[in-house]
């Protein structure tokens, strides 16, 4: 999986950030996650090897995983990251946002109807940050669109922001204090996802898991491959 961390640090802003693994691990080695900084891989994209070529392989590049693409912070350095996203046209570049209200303020003179090059993926996690953050995104123009439902707190009904949604992703969350995931919860949006023929998928259970009403404590190391064996993914 390739990575590209313009810059890295963020700012809890939902219900789903309680438990942050970006804030707690920095906690860890004692660095200020509230600072958001650029970091040395700001330019990888397009730096080049000594015969001409990108170094940074063709594919799906996962876009600031250790921040918020739109994250007000970085509003100097975006429009430099959206030249480098453009002018690889060979890659694919996929982001998560909690800030999708902001989006409208973030994208460059020339996005139009978007770059065909962009997946943007707006992260929920109960009923009221869904109704917010979808109400918006499903009028945004967006060419790819993705939703993601981790840590999914609540059950939640989102099947009348499905359209023109390529995929949905749900997952609990990993944390020896985390909040638990219903696998009532996550049936129903793969029910409404099916229905609305998208693509779902179950990316990992909860530390805390209830199956058939019963709770389970999972190891962290086991989360996704207990998902996996759940072997509930549906692809349309």
């Amino acid at each position: 999986m390739a990575m590209w961390n313009p810059w890295r640090g963020c700012k809890k802003c939902s219900d789903g950030c309680l438990h942050c693994y970006i804030h707690k691990g920095d906690s860890k080695r004692n660095i200020d996650t509230n600072k958001i900084v650029k970091t040395k891989d700001y330019d990888k994209p397009v730096e080049k090897l000594k015969n001409g070529k990108y170094k940074m392989k063709s594919g799906i590049i996962y876009l600031c995983f250790s921040s918020d693409f739109l994250i007000e912070e970085a509003d100097i350095w975006r429009n430099e990251c959206w030249k480098m996203i453009k002018e690889r046209q060979d890659c694919t570049f996929l982001f998560l946002t909690k800030r999708i209200d902001r989006f409208l303020k973030c994208i460059p003179n020339d996005w139009n109807c978007g770059y065909d090059n962009v997946v943007v993926c707006t992260t929920i996690e109960n009923q009221k940050n869904a109704d917010y953050r979808l109400s918006i995104f499903k009028d945004l123009p967006i060419k790819h669109k993705c939703i993601t439902a981790q840590p999914l707190l609540e059950n939640i009904n989102i099947e009348k922001y499905l359209d023109d949604i390529e995929l949905v992703v749900v997952g609990g969350e990993s944390d020896i204090n985390a909040r638990v995931l219903d696998y009532n919860w996550v049936l129903d949006i793969r029910n409404q996802c099916v229905k609305k023929n998208v693509n779902f998928e179950f990316r990992q259970c909860g530390t805390h898991f209830i199956k058939e009403g019963k709770e389970y404590i999972l190891k962290t190391t086991d989360l996704c491959k207990q998902a996996k064996l759940a072997n509930i993914d549906f692809k349309c």
